[in-house]
């Protein structure tokens, strides 16, 4: 969810407005909670490829998002925030079918299949994808050359990391595992689209909340109807840490930073975490998960993210 959140925010600033720093020290712990967010988002990825190796995946991502969307709505009704209308319920369940069930289903289902830091950078690709959506299905953006040759540089970038992944390409559970990956970043560039265009005059924290809730039951009943649930009794006690992990670590603590940030720093300061969770989740994947890292992947995973900011920076010149 957190491209997600930043587009809600650049969007709807009616919702949030960004509150400029007033001393010093504000700014070091804004700055200090941008570090907390670019690091850690990172870490999630190795997470969630450890907890699948004890648990199914879509299971996994569904007690993940239930227990996290459970703690922020029990927080938002403590703040005195009513249910909401059936307008926005309806609002809330399609964007959780497209930006949870679809996208982070997937996501986690991919790393059964492929390295942790090889997903992390798929998933970072998401903006590329919105480009292409947005300019040739939508129509409602024009190229400029800033974003023609982020898309270069995007693609080229991607290529050559799987330069040194061809033999792998043949084994048919990678396969699975990169093309998992790839349709929940074009569901996540989807699911962008149509919250920016659609998703206003809603507080986007609150909205995540229920997302999250209404995910974590989809994917827990698709988990259970397609006999891919294991008894929690019968859960390893790995599996139980890593859902731990991307609960408290992932969604309640890194949020609570990114928010903070938000709130104190200008979007495109705070946005600087898309580009760092990649370059952590590969490092992290090899120091910690022995994945393969060499000098190909490292130059094709700069080249992707080098790619990925000057999409973002061609978009941002089309809006003003």
């Amino acid at each position: 969810m957190k491209q997600y959140i930043y587009d809600i925010y650049d969007r709807a600033r009616t919702i949030i407005e960004p509150v400029y720093l007033r001393n010093q020290s504000d700014r070091t712990k804004a700055i200090l909670a941008v570090g907390i967010v670019c690091f850690f988002w990172g870490t999630t990825w190795l997470a969630s490829k450890k907890g699948v190796q004890h648990m199914p995946a879509l299971q996994l991502a569904g007690f993940r998002q239930l227990f996290a969307g459970t703690l922020y709505l029990i927080f938002f009704f403590i703040k005195g925030f009513r249910l909401p209308t059936k307008e926005q319920f309806i609002q809330f369940l399609w964007m959780s079918l497209l930006m949870i069930v679809i996208n982070n289903g997937l996501s986690t289902w991919s790393m059964k299949y492929m390295p942790s830091g090889l997903g992390s950078v798929i998933g970072a690709a998401s903006p590329i994808w919105i480009a292409i959506i947005s300019t040739f299905l939508f129509k409602e953006t024009k190229l400029n050359i800033t974003t023609v040759v982020g898309l270069l540089l995007g693609v080229t970038g991607i290529l050559i990391i799987f330069s040194d992944y061809i033999d792998d390409l043949f084994n048919s559970s990678f396969s699975m595992g990169v093309l998992l990956n790839v349709i929940a970043s074009v569901t996540w560039a989807f699911g962008t689209i149509f919250t920016v265009r659609n998703a206003r005059h809603v507080n986007p924290y609150f909205s995540l909340g229920w997302q999250m809730f209404i995910g974590g039951i989809v994917l827990l009943a698709v988990s259970w109807f397609t006999g891919q649930f294991t008894s929690p009794a019968q859960v390893d006690i790995n599996a139980w840490g890593a859902i731990a992990y991307l609960v408290i670590i992932g969604s309640i603590v890194t949020y609570s930073a990114f928010i903070y940030a938000l709130k104190r720093l200008p979007a495109a300061q705070v946005s600087v975490y898309a580009y760092v969770n990649p370059i952590v989740a590969v490092i992290v994947g090899a120091l910690l998960n022995n994945e393969k890292l060499t000098l190909i992947i490292t130059t094709g995973t700069l080249v992707t993210i080098v790619g990925i900011y000057l999409v973002n920076t061609g978009f941002k010149k089309e809006k003003i």
